[in-house]
C-alpha cells in the first residue's frame, strides 16, 4: 500500500538531462501559446484607465475578438516565442540550486523557496526585454493610444484603406532603443523582479503544501499526477492574489514608459483607488491557473519521461 503523504519529488539529479532539454523545449512553447491570449488581455486591463475600454476580462476578450479577430489575441505572440530560452534557464536555475540548497537544508519548503525566487531571478533578466517589446505590441489595436509607441501602418496594395500588419516587432523595437536606447528594454525589470521573484518563490512551497495535504486526503491507490494538477493552480490562484499589486504597477511602468515605481503606485492610489491593485486579477488568476495545470502536468510528466532508465521502475505515478 503506498504511504499516503509521500510523492517523491523528481530530483535533478535523478534525470536525463538530454531528454529533459529536447522536450523541455516543446512543453514550454505549447505552454505559451495556450495562455498567450489571457496574458495580452491582463496587460490591457491593467494599462487602461478604470473601465474606460473594457469592463472586465470577458468583456475584453469579446471587443478584442469582435474588433480584431483571433489574431488579435495573438499580437506580439511570435516576439513572446523568444522566452524559449528563459524558460529553459528557468527550469535549469530551479532545479541546480535546489540541488545545491540541499547540502545546506533538508526542508523542501526552503529548497522551494530559495530556488524559485533564483530561478526567476535568472529568467526575468532575459525575459524583461522580450516583454517590453512583445506589451507594446499587445497595446495595438484598440488599446494603442494607452502606448507611447505605435506600429506604423502598412498600405495594402489592392485597397487605399490602411491598415496594421500583426507582428510589427521590429518596428516597435527601433522606437523603443531611439527613444529610450537600451535601458528602454529593461524599462520595468526591478518592478518585474518585485513581482516575479516573490510569484515563484511562493508558487513553489504551496505547490508542494497543496500536493502533500490532497495526498493525505486522497485514496493511496489515487495517481499522484492528478493530486499534483490540482495543486498546481491553487497555488497559483493563491501566488498571484498576493502578487498583483506589483504586476499592475510593473505593466504600467513598462507600458506608460515611467521611471518610479513608488510615484506609479502613489498615482494609481490617487486616481483609481485601493482596487487599482486588482486589476487584471481574474484574467491573471485564470492565467496562472491555467498555466500552472499545463506546467505542472507537462512538467512532471516530462521529469518521468525524462527518467533515468535505471529509475523508471521506482516511482508511484
Amino acid at each position: 500500500m503506498q504511504q499516503k503523504g509521500a510523492i517523491k519529488i523528481i530530483e535533478w539529479e535523478d534525470l536525463d538531462k538530454r531528454k529533459f532539454y529536447s522536450l523541455g523545449v516543446f512543453m514550454t512553447l505549447t505552454t505559451r501559446a495556450t495562455v498567450y491570449p489571457a496574458s495580452l488581455i491582463r496587460t490591457r486591463l491593467q494599462v487602461q484607465k478604470g473601465k474606460a475600454l473594457y469592463s472586465g476580462t470577458f468583456d475584453a476578450f469579446c471587443k478584442i475578438l469582435r474588433a480584431e479577430g483571433a489574431r488579435g489575441l495573438y499580437r506580439g505572440f511570435m516576439v513572446s516565442t523568444l522566452t524559449l530560452i528563459s524558460g529553459q534557464a528557468y527550469i535549469t536555475t530551479y532545479e541546480l540550486v535546489r540541488l545545491h540548497v540541499s547540502q545546506y537544508s533538508p526542508s523542501n519548503t526552503v529548497k522551494s523557496v530559495v530556488a524559485g525566487g533564483a530561478a526567476s531571478l535568472v529568467a526575468q533578466t532575459i525575459t524583461v526585454p522580450i516583454d517590453v517589446v512583445s506589451q507594446q505590441l499587445m497595446m495595438q489595436g484598440q488599446g494603442e493610444h494607452l502606448t507611447r509607441f505605435k506600429a506604423k501602418p502598412k498600405m495594402m496594395l489592392a485597397t487605399t484603406k490602411r491598415r496594421l500588419i500583426f507582428g510589427q516587432s521590429r518596428d516597435i523595437t527601433v522606437q523603443i532603443f531611439a527613444a529610450d536606447g537600451f535601458k528602454g528594454f529593461y524599462r520595468g525589470y526591478v518592478a518585474s523582479l518585485l513581482t516575479y521573484i516573490p510569484n515563484s518563490a511562493l508558487w513553489w512551497p504551496f505547490y508542494h503544501l497543496y500536493t502533500e495535504q490532497l495526498s493525505l486526503l486522497a485514496p493511496s491507490e489515487c495517481p499522484h499526477l492528478i493530486l499534483q494538477a490540482l495543486a498546481g493552480p491553487m497555488a497559483a490562484a493563491t501566488a498571484s492574489t498576493i502578487t498583483n499589486p506589483m504586476d499592475v504597477v510593473r505593466a504600467r511602468v513598462q507600458v506608460e514608459g515611467r521611471s518610479s515605481l513608488r510615484e506609479t503606485f502613489k498615482q494609481l492610489l490617487a486616481e483609481e483607488g485601493v482596487w487599482a491593485m486588482t486589476k487584471g486579477l481574474s484574467a491573471r488568476i485564470i492565467s496562472s491557473m491555467h498555466t500552472s495545470v499545463l506546467i505542472v502536468v507537462g512538467y512532471e510528466t516530462l521529469k518521468r519521461l525524462s527518467l533515468r532508465d535505471d529509475l523508471v521502475d521506482s516511482r508511484h505515478w
